[in-house]
């Protein structure tokens, strides 16, 4: 977009008359699940991009992460949607993609500063067009309270399930802390921090994505179903009234100093580091038995593209043009710290819980959501799915047998692999 400069501002009125205007001021909606980066957008983000493009103005809009797709499927239906869409990676968003309802972006200025790992996500499946800018991927694991740690007489982070479950009794046998810091209602976290966080240890990371895809695996196989088995006993730790705990009361819970671990994801760092008055480390997703290999999920998270039907498409390439260059990846890794960028030239951190999260690489393979990428193209979804029954595994309503079993009942009612 040309933008507006002094000359243009004080042009005459003749001229104006006699020819469309070079550009016009815009003012530009982002569409996001982020809600809890709100304040950062606002404070850092926005104000750094508004000050070297003085023409466009820019709101940041988020909906609550569960709501997220269905509130913008609806929007993009009615014609209501943002100029600027945050993409989550495959399916949801290939999907508004082939509707239309997203533009390519390989014409935008910086998309080389991207691999083609780096925006498979946001692809279409021959990998010949691009639709998101890439922007972060997030790592899981558990972030935990040192001062409480250290109150129970935890020298050392689990480095296996048996130990995970030893420090949990140590925890909830001293009672000063809720030991686990999370609830059911919301669903997603159950699944997304829960099953998604300690499940690439059993199903061996991408090799056991890759044959889920394939057809060679089933959810019912004791590598997918050992995971909910994991996940029955959590309950017994995440305190009183844990099934009426929202997100935001579990991330309060965790950041007042009430609870000793939280299952996580690293885009928590910037706001538990804003609030909570205690130390704090990170340890990844511990193995089943001692001396299994490790792995993460390593998982690329948001990208944003243009909302086919925006009343400023030159504007919102501008944004996304922004969104790709090195500037913006240094300014949002520092920003939200944990959020680590998908470009190819490094961003190096000085956040010290985002470097052990980052360090997480060197000891564990790397992975990504079992979900994402083709088993959420049909309904059921099973992305949806996998949420709600974690949390029923968790609440004690499904077993993990049940709970296996229907996720592959949904999934065989329309996947078939290999078409």
């Amino acid at each position: 977009m040309t933008m507006i400069t002094a000359w243009a501002m004080a042009g005459s009125a003749l001229v104006a008359a006699a020819a469309p205007a070079l550009a016009a001021d815009a003012t530009l909606k982002i569409e996001s699940w982020r809600n809890d980066d709100l304040q950062i957008w606002q404070e850092k983000i926005i104000p750094d991009f508004e000050k070297s493009h003085p023409g466009i103005k820019v709101t940041f809009q988020p909906t609550a992460p569960k709501e997220y797709n269905a509130a913008l499927n609806s929007k993009l239906d009615a014609g209501t949607a943002g100029d600027i869409i945050a993409c989550r990676p495959f399916d949801a968003s290939l999907e508004l993609f082939k509707k239309g309802q997203l533009t390519s972006v390989n014409d935008i200025a910086g998309m080389s500063n991207f691999s083609d790992v780096a925006k498979a996500g946001w692809s279409t499946d021959d990998g010949k067009t691009s639709f998101c800018v890439p922007v972060a991927a997030v790592l899981h694991g558990f972030i935990y309270n040192k001062d409480a740690f250290a109150k129970v007489g935890i020298k050392d982070v689990p480095k296996t399930d048996e130990e995970f479950f030893a420090d949990l009794d140590k925890i909830k046998k001293d009672g000063t802390y809720v030991p686990l810091a999370m609830g059911t209602p919301d669903q997603w976290e159950a699944a997304t921090m829960g099953y998604q966080n300690i499940g690439p240890n059993y199903w061996k990371g991408e090799d056991g994505r890759a044959a889920l895809i394939a057809g060679k695996e089933k959810l019912t196989d004791e590598a997918w179903v050992a995971p909910f088995k994991e996940l029955a006993k959590w309950g017994a730790y995440m305190g009183d009234g844990f099934k009426a705990q929202s997100y935001p009361d579990s991330q309060n819970m965790f950041t007042l100093g009430r609870a000793a671990i939280y299952p996580a994801g690293s885009w928590e760092i910037a706001q538990f580091q804003s609030q909570a008055q205690f130390p704090m480390g990170a340890f990844p997703p511990p193995v089943p038995k001692a001396g299994d290999p490790c792995y993460v999920s390593d998982h690329p998270d948001i990208a944003f593209g243009m909302n086919a039907k925006t009343k400023s498409p030159e504007a919102a390439k501008t944004f996304l043009t922004w969104v790709a260059s090195p500037e913006f990846a240094k300014l949002y890794a520092n920003a939200l710290p944990g959020f680590f960028s998908l470009q190819s030239q490094p961003v190096p951190t000085d956040n010290a819980l985002a470097k052990e999260f980052v360090g997480f690489r060197d000891s564990c393979k790397s992975t990504m959501r079992s979900t994402y990428q083709m088993l959420s193209r049909g309904t059921p979804n099973l992305e949806n799915e996998t949420w709600v029954e974690s949390a029923n595994v968790i609440n004690g309503t499904d077993t993990p047998e049940q709970a296996a079993a229907k996720l592959q009942k949904g999934l065989d009612s329309w996947y078939k692999p290999g078409k």
